[in-house]
Order: structure tokens, then sequence, then C-alpha cells
């Protein structure tokens, strides 16, 4: 999606309510560091001189951030539309090319059936059987409302539908596909399907048994307008937010899940390049995407196809309340976030404004410490300013926990989107596998072959002479073998391998009792999942069906076509992730077990680590959460199998597959330059002026303080220069500060995090540096978030146990704040002098 403009904005606004709640207070506040800054010019002016520039620096932050906060959480949910409803688009498009390919191939080998060859040539078959043989392959392959056998003249010889018979045709199709040596692809009106208004029909003229010549056509009528339906029912908005269509090249609606919205016919405004503009449709302003095919095995579908989904803006902010964060554990969340930069840059911007102005807030509260005399007239304008202080921070969290929440929840929909494609994908991919062996199964030289009881050398040949045809049409399978009634592997493709020839040996015991236990021709069997000798030894499905005698009484034997699961699962999940790098993708059973994966460090067959609350799942079901996996903060997505049309729901085969996809934003943290905000906001007990005050601040999610009149400013982190003189593991750079007006002078800076714990310091957006007064110097300590400057009751402040150790103790002051709730340890600025002098570790000599 293309960035949103400052114009675009306002489009926008009037359908976020929340963003504009966010604006007014933004707004507000902006105001009343207006006021505060007016007030000290006219009241105090000459007072008011040293923290002047700061407001001043406040006010022009704020006039940064609100503009920043308010384009990226529009940005944002912007950006969460688009992508949900240019997912769903893309998937009307390519599912549908995939199925539309499949149909391809089915014409193709079709078209080449001796018997029907020679029904059309007028040398075999009667209409009755041939119409009962194209029954028994429309009730497999049931994607074909209709199928017809034509002359070279038009005239049809066989049709499966009665109930509307057709004569002939004058369609131009037929010219078209005599004359062509592969298959015609036909959508529109055509007098072959009278009834309907358009139809996807597809064409393959067939040849003479003996001569080769040109004697007919082939028609598979696609059940266009069902299947269009399944797509829609399936991959829809459950709160019917958005319409989803399928359109030509003249952006006119092919089909649409929505007709009493946006009917057939219709023509739309189209969306390719994913531009963040509205469009107009019907008098009412809509977001929408189009995308067009991205092709499958070289197929790219009828020449201008697409998808697109449309949502009006009036609706497509509503309902998207969601409750990410709440259901995160506090620590997980913190470190997620601190990977914002990564995965979020707006996120990332916003939080560097906040922290900014946090900044410049908190070194004016420090520049006015200890004020007295003439300066005491600043004591309501500070005051002001700390009460305004705390109110912009309470703020920058809610307004950062808002982006952060629309970003978190926009990634958690998109996994599940994604293990919902991969899981339909790989059900509408094993439903033409079942369709297959079923059919290749009524094969009939396969029955009288078989029936016979003894095959000799010239049946065999022949058998695999229909096999080797089939397999180098259909490149999903390894093998396809035939078995006698014993269950002796007679023919095969491909049958010599490293392992030997598989001629001879037999299928095992399991597999044979169920296939001589299959009853009729639309029933199948399929091994489970696991390592076979027909397949290198490597995990697969085969598909059985029985071959029965001519009569239909008696099972003869059976075909087993081994699909090629390796690659071919690879293949589902690496289109449905579009070869994202970062995001690894498996399929897995309902123990867990690997099915395929794409990350190599968890090989198929081996069990996935995973919620086991997951794995049962109801079917068609999906979820998402986020969690922690080799190290690192992920985004889980899952979808459970569901089937497709009768496979997996009403034929009896029942497997579930559970489709989990990890996608992942950064390594673990275990330490933060911050803690927890709202549980720290420092309720004033003091009630003299004269009462201590103190610069507050994190350390590891942790609060310290120090005296306040030794704190001079805090700089950002970012700000540190690295420096290879010396190597005191606490000593981490030097950092430019202002000296009297005079000029930048540098000064050191000491990890704190690393003196008082061992253990360096994360340094992120909030991470700043507390440049104070350390004796007769100026050092620089870095530490995480800062966090206020406020004055304590002496009753309040308590020795450490350690404090009157001869050695002494970097903490030597405990404050007990907010009625004794909140604990905050304040840093002996004289041992650490000492410490930062001593010649030794200082770590080592606490």
């Amino acid at each position: 999606m293309s960035q949103i403009s400052s114009f675009q904005i306002d489009n926008y606004l009037p359908f976020m309510r929340d963003v504009v709640r966010c604006e007014q207070s933004l707004h507000e506040l902006n105001l009343m560091w207006r006021i505060i800054e007016s007030s000290a010019k006219m009241n105090c002016p000459v007072e008011a001189k040293s923290i002047l520039p700061t407001m001043a620096a406040t006010r022009d932050g704020f006039n940064r951030l609100e503009k920043e906060l308010v384009l990226s959480l529009v940005q944002e949910k912007v950006a969460t539309v688009f992508n949900e409803i240019g997912t769903k688009a893309k998937y009307v498009i390519d599912i549908l090319v995939r199925n539309l390919y499949e149909r391809t191939a089915d014409v193709g080998f079709l078209a080449t059936d001796r018997e029907l060859c020679s029904f059309v040539a007028g040398v075999g078959g009667s209409v009755e059987d041939i119409r009962l043989r194209l029954r028994a392959y429309r009730s497999k392959y049931t994607v074909y409302d209709e199928i017809m056998l034509l002359d070279v003249h038009g005239n049809v010889l066989v049709q499966i539908n009665q109930e509307t018979p057709i004569e002939g045709s004058l369609d131009p199709l037929i010219h078209e596909t005599i004359a062509s040596d592969d298959y015609v692809e036909t959508y529109r009106h055509t007098d072959l399907r009278p009834n309907k208004d358009k139809a996807l029909i597809y064409s393959k003229r067939m040849l003479h048994p003996d001569t080769g010549a040109v004697i007919g056509i082939l028609c598979l009528c696609f059940n266009f307008v069902e299947e269009m339906a399944g797509i829609f029912q399936s991959h829809r908005d459950p709160s019917l937010r958005s319409v989803m269509l399928l359109l030509d090249q003249n952006q006119q609606v092919i089909e649409t899940s929505d007709p009493r919205w946006i009917p057939v016919g219709a023509v739309v405004p189209v969306n390719h390049d994913a531009q963040s503009g509205l469009m107009i449709y019907g008098g009412r302003e809509y977001l929408v995407a189009t995308f067009k095919a991205n092709g499958y095995q070289g197929y790219m579908g009828p020449e201008g196809w697409q998808g697109q989904v449309m949502t009006p803006v009036d609706i497509a902010f509503t309902g998207q309340e969601t409750s990410a964060l709440k259901s995160l554990d506090a620590k997980v969340a913190r470190g997620l976030l601190s990977h914002a930069q990564s995965f979020c840059p707006p996120l990332y911007e916003v939080m560097t404004a906040a922290s900014t102005i946090r900044r410049v807030v908190w070194n004016g509260q420090v520049m006015t410490v200890g004020q007295t005399g003439e300066l005491f007239k600043l004591k309501t304008i500070l005051d002001q300013i700390s009460e305004t202080g705390t109110r912009s921070n309470e703020l920058f969290a809610q307004s950062i926990n808002d982006l952060y929440e629309t970003v978190l929840a926009s990634r958690l929909q998109d996994s599940e989107f994604m293990s919902h494609l991969l899981v339909d994908l790989l059900d509408r991919n094993l439903y033409e596998r079942s369709d297959d062996c079923r059919w290749w199964a009524v094969t009939p030289e396969l029955r009288v072959a078989l029936a016979s009881g003894k095959v000799d050398v010239a049946s065999v040949s022949r058998i695999t002479e229909i096999l080797n045809y089939i397999n180098q049409l259909y490149t999903v399978y390894t093998r396809i073998f035939v078995y006698d009634k014993q269950g002796i592997i007679i023919a095969s493709t491909n049958a010599v391998d490293e392992n030997g020839s598989i001629i001879g040996t037999t299928i095992d015991e399991v597999t044979l009792n169920e296939v001589l236990s299959l009853r009729n021709e639309q029933q199948y069997y399929v091994s489970p999942f696991e390592p076979s000798s027909i397949y290198q030894d490597n995990p697969t499905y085969i598909y059985h069906a029985a071959i029965m005698s001519p009569d239909g009484v008696d099972v003869v034997g059976g075909i087993g076509i081994v699909f090629d699961a390796t690659p071919e699962f690879n293949a589902m999940l690496l289109g449905g992730i579009a070869e994202n790098q970062s995001i690894k993708a498996f399929y897995v059973d309902r123990q867990a077990k690997i099915i395929s994966s794409t990350d190599p460090s968890r090989p198929v067959g081996s069990t996935l680590d995973i919620d086991p609350d997951l794995l049962r799942l109801p079917n068609g079901k999906s979820a998402s959460r986020i969690v922690i996996r080799d190290g690192h903060y992920c985004i889980l997505g899952c979808s459970v199998s569901n089937g497709y049309r009768e496979f997996k729901v009403t034929d009896g085969y029942k497997e579930d597959v559970i489709a989990v996809v990890y996608d992942a934003f950064g390594e673990v943290r275990n330490h933060f330059s911050s803690g927890n905000d709202s549980a720290s906001i420092i309720q004033s007990d003091s009630t003299q002026s004269s009462d201590p005050e103190f610069a507050t601040f994190f350390v590891d999610e942790t609060l310290f303080a120090l005296e306040a009149e030794i704190v001079l400013e805090a700089l950002s982190a970012s700000e540190i220069s690295s420096v290879s003189i010396g190597s005191r593991s606490e000593r981490v750079g030097v950092i430019a500060v202002q000296h009297e007006g005079k000029g930048q002078n540098y000064v050191w800076v000491y990890d704190l995090s690393y003196l008082l714990s061992g253990v360096p310091s994360v340094v992120d957006s909030n991470s700043q540096v507390i440049v104070i007064m350390c004796g007769q110097h100026k050092i620089g300590l870095l530490v995480g978030a800062l966090h206020s400057v406020a004055q304590f009751n002496k009753t309040q402040i308590s020795m450490t146990p350690l404090a009157n150790d001869k050695r002494g103790n970097l903490i030597k002051w405990i404050i007990k704040a907010n009625e004794g709730n909140l604990f905050i340890q304040c840093v002996d600025v004289d041992f650490l002098l000492r410490m930062l002098t001593n010649p030794f570790d200082p770590v080592k000599q606490q």
C-alpha cells in the first residue's frame, strides 16, 4: 500500500472515532503547553528565561508528534484494511487459477479416452453406455455440471444432462477447437448452455483411435457459479463489511459474493498498485484492492481475469476492536515492542518522538530544581509543567499502546489468513488425487485384464503403456501401479529405482484388506502419511481404488497412485507464504507430526512443539497468538482443514491437517530500558518546599533516583560515540554536552546497569544518558527511560541495610513513595565516583 498523504488523512479521519479522540487529546495538551509558555512570558519573563527554550522545544515537539501520531494511526488502520482485502483479492484469483489448471489437464486426458474416441468415430459403444461412462466421470470430478461429445459439425452425440437436451451447436468454439492441437478455454454465452448467461467450457478435439483423424470434440462444462460461491463462502469477511469480486479485463464483474450489493455485469474501479486513495462506485467511497493471477505451472487463467475486494470507507474501520495486548504477557509485549523498528517503523518513530518530548519535559523540571527567591515566582508555572508532563506521558503511553494494538492485531489476522489459504490449497489439491485414482480404476482394459485371473505378458505391456501415458500427463505422481487381488504388483510406472523393481512385490496387508473391502467405484482408500518403500522410504499419501470386474460385482485388483508429497507440499507452503524468508510454514497432523516444512531444523516426521489446544481446534477454524520460538518472538497462525466439496466431508475419508505459520520479529529480550509507567506514577507526599528533590529513571524495569541538584541534563543515548581508549566494560563511550555556552565538551558515559549488576544495558529508543556533576567532574550515566522529577518528604527516605558498610554501597537510600507501595533506589554518587576511579573492576569491588 502506498503511503497516505496529509491530504488523504482528512478523508479517513471522520470514520476513525478512536483516532479523532486521540487527536483531540493531543491538541488539548498542545494548547496547554502554549498557555503555560505564554503565562511564563507574561508573568515572570526574567525568571522564566532559562526554561523558555525548553518549553518552546516541548511545544514544537508536540506539534510534530501530533501530526506523526495521527498519521501513523491512520496509516496502520488503513494498512490493516488493505492487507485484509488485498490478501482476499489475491486468494480469489489464485485459488481459481489453480482449480482451472486442473481442468486443462482433465480435458486433455479425457479427450484421448479410447472408449469415448471409438464412440465418436462410430466404431464402438452405445449412447447409453457412453452416457454412463461420462456420468461415472462426473460422479468423481464433481466440478463439472455437463459433459458433451460432439461431431465435427457441432452435432451433440451424447450429453450427461438429459433434462436440457441440446441437438447441436453453431458456436465458433467448434471450429476453433477442431483447428487447435491444444485445449480451448471459452467463457461467454453459448448455445451449448442456453439456460446460462455465460458458461466456462474446456474443449478438446478427439482423434480416431486407429487413423488419428479429427472426429469430434469433448466439452467439459465447469460449474463456475458453484465454485466461485464456495471460494467466496470460505474466504469472505464474517462481518460482511466487504464484497469479493471476480473481474474480466474490462473491469466488469464476472462473479460477486453479494449480487444485491454489486451485481454481475457492473463495471467497477480497480486498484492494482495498492494506492491508498478512495474510489467511488455507486456514489459511495470504497477502499479497493485488485490482483491479477500469479499463474500456476505456467497457466495464467482466462485472459485478463482478476480478483478484487471492495469495502466502503464508512464501515471499513468498524468492528476493529481487538484485545491482542490484553491476552499477552506484559514482559513479552515489552520485548516485542522493543523490536518495533524492524516490524513497524511508524510505531518506532512515534515512540522515539514521545521519548524526545519526555526528555525535554524532564530536563525542564531538572533546570528548576531548588529555585528560590525571585525565581520562586515560577512555582505555579513549574507545577503546571509537572502536571502537564504527567498527562503527556499518560497520553503517549496510551497512544503508543493503541498503535501497537493495531499493528499486532493486523499481523495476527494476516497469519490466520495465510494458514487458512495453505490448508485450503492442500484440501483442494488432494481432492483431485482422490478423483484421479477412482477414475483410472474404471479403465476398461484394466478391468478386463485383471478379471481374467491370469494376466499375460501382452496384457502387462498394455497396462504399463496406459499407466505411462497417464503419468506423463499427471506429473504430481512418482508412480502409478496396478496390483491383482492378492496384492501383487503386476505393472507400474518408474518400476525400477535404487531399491530394485517393485514388479512382483506385494502391497501391505492392511492396504490390501481395505481395498478389497471397497464396494463400489466411488470409494477409495488412502494410506496413512508414513514412509513407504514405494516412495524411496519417504513419507507420503498413496491413493488406492478397487478395480472391479466388468460387471461391477467383484473386486479383481487395485490401482495405487503415489503422490509426490515432498516437493508438492513444499511448493504449496512456499507459494502460500510468497517465499517470505522470515516466515516458516508447516503442515502437521492432530498429533503435531510434521507432514511438510519450510524449516530445515524441523524436518518431515518430527514433532512440532505447539500448544495442544491448537491441535484440538474444530475443522475449518483458525487461531493466532504470539509465542516464543527458537529464542525469537513470533506470531503464530494456524487453521484446520475442512475438506473441499465432498472430499473429507461426505466421502468417508477423515484425515485432518493443520497449517501452521510462524513469523519471527526479533530475539527475545529479558532486559528492558523502561518499566511499567502506569504502575510507577509518583503521588507527591511532600509538604515542605525544602524537601529534597530527586530525578527518577528506569534501569532494566527498576526505578532508580539521583539527587536532582547534581543532575545537569538528559541526552538521547543515540548520541553516544564509541571510542577505543580504555578497556573498562562499564565505559561505553563519550557524549557531547554544552559547556557554559562556550561550545561542546565531551564527557565519559558509563553503563549504570553494568555497574549495578554486571549486565550490559539494552540500548533502544527509550535509552538516555543522564549527565551529572560527580565531584569536580561531569560524567554521563547510560540508563533506560526517564521517569520524573519529584519532591519527597524526608520521612519517606531511609538508609539501606548496607549503607553504613565501610566499603560503602552504590545504593545508599530507599524512597518509599505512594504510601510505601512504590520503592525507589537512590544512587550514591560519592561511592559511584570511587568506583569509577578505582583501577580494578568496579563491580567486583562492591
